[in-house]
């Protein structure tokens, strides 16, 4: 049984997109319990929303985040584009009401973080193969985008050498300088010591278990001498 006319409606309404042709929206809410066959359910739908998802977010955090890094962008991206996060989503927007489900999955009291999840991204796709790429990314960025600027602050919240790049930037349009000045121990056991210095200005050193813990300790001492961080 597919879902009812109004209740696609009510779906779009809730999606803030109207398809050009309601039989994707059908096919993207329809789970493989209830599908005659896994490839007249969502399941391909899914797979590509989820590239889509990704390549948005990617996109997003290169444009509006250029001090970020390689690493810190790669673990922001893969926090929003979670199962959990994107289950989230779907339940804030009460999609799974409109998810055609065999008998055995409509009985359970919640769904699973998986099958949730996979609604968000099969609706990304239909979207997508309905209106094309701008109408997809508008939806992932609605709702999407409150995620990843809540995982960027927490991210500069504990990545000093960001933090401090960013504001060495932004106050005086150069980037600090990473040194190693010494190292101690077995090879298995090192300690490092790394001092960063900023157009010149040498600020105190730190010492780490690796070097990138030394670099951060070190971007935070310089921090807190230009009274970035307390």
């Amino acid at each position: 049984m597919k879902p009812q006319n109004n209740n696609l409606d009510h779906c779009q309404e809730i999606l803030g997109y109207q398809f050009i042709n309601k039989d994707i929206l059908v096919l993207a809410l329809t789970h493989s319990s209830v599908a005659p066959t896994r490839s007249q359910s969502n399941e391909r739908m899914e797979f590509l929303g989820d590239a889509i998802l990704g390549m948005t977010v990617c996109c997003e955090l290169y444009e509006t985040y250029p001090e970020s890094l390689e690493g810190e962008m790669t673990r922001v991206k893969s926090l929003v584009v979670s199962r959990q996060i994107c289950a989230e989503i779907t339940e804030e927007m009460h999609l799974s009401d409109f998810l055609h489900l065999g008998k055995g999955m409509g009985n359970q009291v919640g769904l699973p973080t998986s099958v949730s999840a996979a609604v968000l991204e099969s609706v990304i796709g239909a979207i997508y193969l309905d209106g094309g790429v701008e109408p997809a990314r508008q939806f992932i960025l609605k709702h999407i985008r409150p995620h990843i600027e809540s995982a960027m602050a927490s991210e500069h919240q504990q990545n000093y050498k960001a933090m401090l790049q960013q504001h060495v930037q932004q106050q005086w349009g150069t980037t600090p300088i990473y040194y190693l000045l010494d190292e101690k121990g077995p090879d298995h056991n090192k300690c490092f010591e790394v001092g960063v210095s900023v157009g010149g200005k040498h600020f105190p050193s730190a010492w780490g278990q690796c070097k990138k813990d030394a670099e951060q300790k070190a971007a935070y001492q310089a921090l807190q001498k230009m009274g970035i961080e307390e």
